[in-house]
Formats: structure tokens, C-alpha cells, sequence
């Protein structure tokens, strides 16, 4: 038996990573300026959520969700807190695409409808209903095409008045559009949005997935534009690079036993290292320093040549240039030894360092790239 070949690989094996450096099996060492797909949101093997998980493990690792787990309500309390929505309720689970499917299920559960509108360029998993959401034909079997989706374009108030009608059971909208190559959706279309959804009795559910836990300079990035979603979908950050994800629920949701459950979510190793990523994102402020260094970032690549846009909020960056970026990325990992992501968007290069990067570091990424652009200019 072998792995199943889902992706193109780099042929780099890596073995060790402290914070924002990763290291390969030859012992070269690499800037992560992309933290696998922004999972890495305190830095990787940062000692406090070592020890947390460790403590954790040693104590119990597993039960199912029949008994009362302690960390789950510490988790739920700490998020509130942090996030501005303490009269949410949390639902955890294992990943973003989970968090979404049980998001548009909960969403026609509490008004009987089915017809969901989600956005052109966007992506929400890879599970049967959260594809189906997603905009791209290439990864949706015939399976999921059986879902009423209907995809506007992003920021396109004339379309969403005209789709956005009384039999619409949710609206789907990421914070940032993250594989589309950082696409925004501006203040007031979520406004708009909102304001839509509250005339027709249609939910609106927010994918924080990737833009979420403090990596635009605020804890989600929906809240630029001081609206509050009926719910929002978490994953990526929130654990770290351990198997987690949630979600946030408005009070007006009522639960009823049954509609919603799982095996493995809201586990106490998932807890403790969720725990630990909200502990040091509030300890080491590490919120404040996305919103600086992105800005930081952003000034300091826009002044670059051959740079055709830069878009983003704090960490969430993507570098638009007028050529495929394929190779670019190539050269920066291998003659450079930094790591970046791609996007649905060829041209464009997607930033996502963990959150704790400083300005040090955000200097050795610009002493890179600014050589590697020479050869495409």
C-alpha cells in the first residue's frame, strides 16, 4: 500500500520546526511564510501548547461526547471572550469543511429551507454539501452536484438584491476569499448582506476558516465591518496544526438533541491545544502584531517592481504579479529556502506566516523575494 496522490509534492521532508522556521531532514532550515494553509497561528512548537497538550495526554486523551468534558466549556469561555461573541454557543468538531456542512444543515434545520447562495472564486471543503458550495466544478463529482447553489459574484449588490429572495435558507461568505488568491469582500456588501438576510429570514453564515483567529488584525475579519453573522465557521488557526475546528452559533439557534453531533470533535487533546492557541494569542498580543507586520508587509512589497497588486489585511496577504507564479514559488523554497502558497488565482502568491513573526523575520522574507522577482521582471 501507498499514500493516495492527492497533491504535487515538494521533495523536501521535513523533521523539525520551531516558531517561524521549518527544518528538512539535511538539516537546511526554511522561512514558513505560508504555515500550511495559515494553520500555524502561534508559530510552530510553541512550548506552551506543547506542555498543554502533553499535561492533557497524560492524563486522559479520549472519551466520546456522552460525558461532560470540562475543556469544552473552558474552550467555549476563552473564545467568547476573545472573539466578541460570548452569547454564541460553540459547536466543535474536526475541520473547516465539517464546521460548514453542519453550518448549512443547521442553517435548513432552522428554516426549513434548501436554496443556499455562496460566492464565484470561493471555497468551503471538500464534503458533499460544503463542495457543493464551493465554486469550482473540477473537485465536485456528479454526486454533489443535487444542491440548489447559486453563486454571485463577490461584491455585486445588484445581483445579491435580486438572488437574496424569501426562500434562500443561508448565505455563505468567506471573511477573506483565501484560495482565490485573497479576495475581500468589502464593508458594505456585508452590510448589505446582512441587512438582506434579516428581511427574508435567511441565514448568514460566516467562513472564518482561514481569516479567522486574529490573522487579519482583528480576531475575524468580518469584523471590519461591524456586523455579526448568525454563524461562524472556525478551523485552520484555532488548533494550530492539531485537528480542530467549531462552530459559533447565535443565541437565536436553538439546539435540539440530534440535529447536530460527532466521534471525535471537541476531544480533550483538541481542547487543550485550542486552549493553548487562544491563551498565547491573548498573552503575546498576537492579534496587534498581525495587523502590523501585514502592514508592514504590504508597504514595503508594493514599492516592489513587476508587482501588479497587493491585497490582504494583516497576515492574509496575496502578491498579484503579471506572470504565473508557479515558478516563482519554486525558486523562493529552493534557492531561497522560503515557503509560500499558491492560489486558484495562478498569478497570484499567497502570504500566511504564523502570527508571531517579527520584523526580523518579515525582512529575511523581503531580502528573498526581492531577488527571486529578478529573473520574471
Amino acid at each position: 500500500m501507498k499514500p493516495f496522490d492527492v497533491y504535487p509534492l515538494f521533495e523536501i521532508e521535513l523533521v523539525k520546526s520551531r516558531d517561524c522556521w521549518i527544518w528538512d531532514k539535511d538539516g537546511k532550515k526554511y522561512l514558513d511564510f505560508y504555515g500550511g494553509h495559515a494553520v500555524i497561528s502561534i508559530g510552530h512548537t510553541h512550548p506552551h501548547y506543547v506542555k498543554k497538550i502533553k499535561q492533557q495526554l497524560e492524563n486522559i486523551a479520549f472519551y466520546s461526547n456522552s460525558v461532560k468534558i470540562r475543556q469544552q466549556e473552558e474552550l467555549s469561555q476563552k473564545l467568547g471572550e476573545l472573539s466578541g461573541y460570548n452569547d454564541y454557543d460553540l459547536f466543535l468538531c474536526n475541520s473547516g469543511a465539517e464546521a460548514n456542512e453542519n453550518a448549512l444543515k443547521l442553517s435548513s434545520f432552522h428554516n426549513g429551507r434548501k436554496k443556499i447562495i455562496a460566492f464565484e472564486k470561493s471555497f468551503h471543503g471538500r464534503t458533499s454539501l460544503a463542495v457543493a458550495a464551493t465554486n469550482d466544478a473540477s473537485i465536485q463529482a456528479p454526486v454533489n452536484n443535487l444542491h440548489e447553489i447559486a453563486f454571485l459574484p463577490l461584491n455585486n449588490e445588484a445581483a445579491l438584491a435580486k438572488a437574496l429572495t424569501n426562500d434562500v435558507c443561508a448565505v455563505i461568505i468567506e471573511g477573506i476569499q483565501g484560495v482565490a488568491g485573497i479576495q475581500t469582500p468589502s464593508d458594505d456588501f456585508l452590510k448589505l448582506i446582512r441587512k438582506k438576510c434579516d428581511e427574508t429570514g435567511t441565514l448568514l453564515i460566516l467562513d472564518e476558516v482561514q481569516s479567522g483567529y486574529g490573522r487579519t488584525g482583528m480576531f475575524f475579519a468580518h469584523q471590519y465591518a461591524n456586523i455579526r453573522p448568525d454563524m461562524i465557521t472556525i478551523a485552520k488557526g484555532m488548533g494550530n496544526g492539531f485537528p480542530v475546528a467549531g462552530l459559533l452559533i447565535a443565541p437565536h439557534i436553538k439546539a435540539k438533541y440530534g440535529m447536530l453531533g460527532t466521534t471525535f470533535g471537541g476531544g480533550y487533546l483538541a481542547c487543550a491545544a485550542a486552549i493553548a492557541v487562544l491563551d498565547v494569542i491573548k498573552e503575546e498580543k498576537l492579534i496587534g502584531n498581525a495587523a502590523n507586520m501585514g502592514s508592514y508587509l504590504v508597504e514595503k512589497i508594493k514599492k516592489m517592481d513587476g508587482v501588479k497588486e497587493v491585497r490582504g489585511k494583516g497576515l492574509m496577504i496575496g502578491v498579484e504579479m503579471h506572470f504565473n507564479t508557479s515558478a516563482l514559488r519554486n525558486d523562493l523554497v529552493f534557492k531561497h529556502q522560503i515557503f509560500t502558497g499558491s492560489a486558484s488565482n495562478k498569478n497570484t502568491v499567497r502570504l500566511l506566516p504564523p502570527l508571531t513573526i517579527t520584523k526580523a523575520e518579515a525582512d529575511h522574507f523581503l531580502k528573498g523575494f526581492t531577488p527571486a522577482l529578478k529573473p520574471y521582471l
